[in-house]
């Protein structure tokens, strides 16, 4: 499969396994998609992911978190950047999702990381997608 956009394809295959309620999501394996994965999982969107070695790239199963009453922990996750239109922000222009309720997934210099680890470490960069 070719596919032109693989963040686009990471975020809206974690977004359709939310919407019907599955616990795993398999991805096409890359470092970007690990990095959001790790993220996702540092930030607690996530319970875990591991890597699925196959003869192509290889695969990532991520196991998607619910409560202990079924309500999704994920409720958005919308892409900033696109390939038409990057979106790159410096440290201080870093948004707060829902004031800080929600995270951006920023690409940076130091690797794929949160808006609070990206301020932590002041480095901007790539705004990759929102998560609340």
């Amino acid at each position: 499969m070719n596919n032109q956009d693989p963040i686009a394809d990471v975020l809206t295959r974690i977004r359709n396994a939310n919407r019907v309620g599955r616990r795993l999501v398999q991805i096409p394996k890359s470092k970007i998609c690990t990095g959001i994965a790790q993220v996702l999982k540092d930030e607690g969107y996530i319970d875990e992911f591991d890597d699925i070695p196959d003869e192509q790239q290889g695969q990532i199963r991520i196991r998607l978190k619910y409560s202990t009453t079924g309500e999704k922990v994920i409720h958005m996750l919308d892409r900033a950047s696109k390939p038409g239109c990057r979106v790159y922000r410096g440290v201080k222009e870093l948004p707060k999702v829902l004031n800080g309720m929600g995270i951006a997934v920023v690409s940076t210099s130091k690797g794929v990381m949160s808006d609070r680890k990206a301020r932590e470490a002041n480095v901007g960069g790539e705004l990759l997608c929102t998560v609340s």
